[in-house]
């Protein structure tokens, strides 16, 4: 049996609660952080998992999931450095935090793996990203990817590449849902009413997403497959690229990965 503890239990720390015991684990196995004593308790009620303190975590878990906000590392690394055992493996959840942080403000030789996951978590469809740190085995990457794998999907990356994998599906829901927003926008323009414009794209959303997973076909060769000569499609198509769409696209994903450069800097020279 293997001790978890997740370190803040926000929507994906929560979400990887339920996936986890969904995924077999048992309420005993796992336990949690949460600074508010309300959603602590209703989280408690809702999985029959426990509610500890950051040092209890410490002593008590084999494997950490810190799952909190970036800004937030500080003082949970505080809390867990003096206590930590030297067996315990440090999963981080936190965008754009190196491995190199936990190692250098850790115990010398504490094992982490670097995740980014994204908020499709909450409906079991995560794309989960993992990187070993310095000291991290085979053994336990396998373990993360286990756990992960509860939630959706895992792919492993060297960690060079993870502001990249930040930018694209950390990040990459968000610019799914605005492309979403504009469609009904556009329908409603069109004269649609608002639950028959959302009806419609969501499902073509989702249509299109399982032929892209489903066929594995280059999204150019299905993309033409709804292009007819003359027709409705490529007059939409050449807007798109009129005004700058694919630029526009590629320019906001560089914005993102600078940004996380920007914030795992910030932290090391903190």
């Amino acid at each position: 049996m293997t001790t978890i503890a997740v370190l803040g239990a926000g929507k994906i720390g929560e979400a990887l609660l339920g996936g986890l015991l969904n995924g077999g684990r048992r309420a005993e196995e796992l336990m949690f952080t949460e600074r508010h004593e309300e959603r602590a308790a209703e989280l408690t009620q809702r999985y029959g998992v426990p509610a500890v303190t950051v040092p209890e975590a410490a002593k008590r878990a084999e494997v950490l999931v810190v799952a909190v906000k970036p800004q937030d590392i500080e003082p949970v690394l505080d809390e867990l450095a003096p206590l930590i055992g030297p067996g315990s493996l440090v999963v981080s959840l936190c965008a754009g935090l190196p491995t190199a942080l936990y190692e250098r403000r850790l115990p010398e030789g504490t094992p982490v793996v670097r995740v980014m996951p994204n908020t499709p978590m909450v409906v079991g469809e995560a794309m989960s990203v993992i990187s070993p740190g310095r000291h991290a085995t085979a053994d336990q990457l396998t373990l993360v990817e286990d756990l992960l794998s509860c939630v959706g999907s895992v792919v492993r990356v060297p960690e060079a590449q993870q502001d990249a994998v930040t930018a694209l599906s950390g990040s990459g829901p968000a610019y799914f849902f605005f492309l979403v927003e504009a469609m009904i926008d556009a329908g409603i323009l069109l004269g649609l009413p608002r639950a028959v414009a959302e009806k419609l794209i969501i499902q073509s959303a989702v249509g299109a997403a399982t032929m892209l997973s489903d066929t594995g076909q280059h999204p150019v060769t299905l993309r033409e497959a709804v292009t007819s000569p003359g027709g409705t499609t490529i007059n939409a198509i050449r807007e798109l690229e009129r005004h700058g769409v694919r630029a526009a696209l590629l320019a906001a994903i560089e914005a993102a990965r600078d940004r996380s450069v920007e914030l795992g800097k910030a932290q090391q020279d903190g």
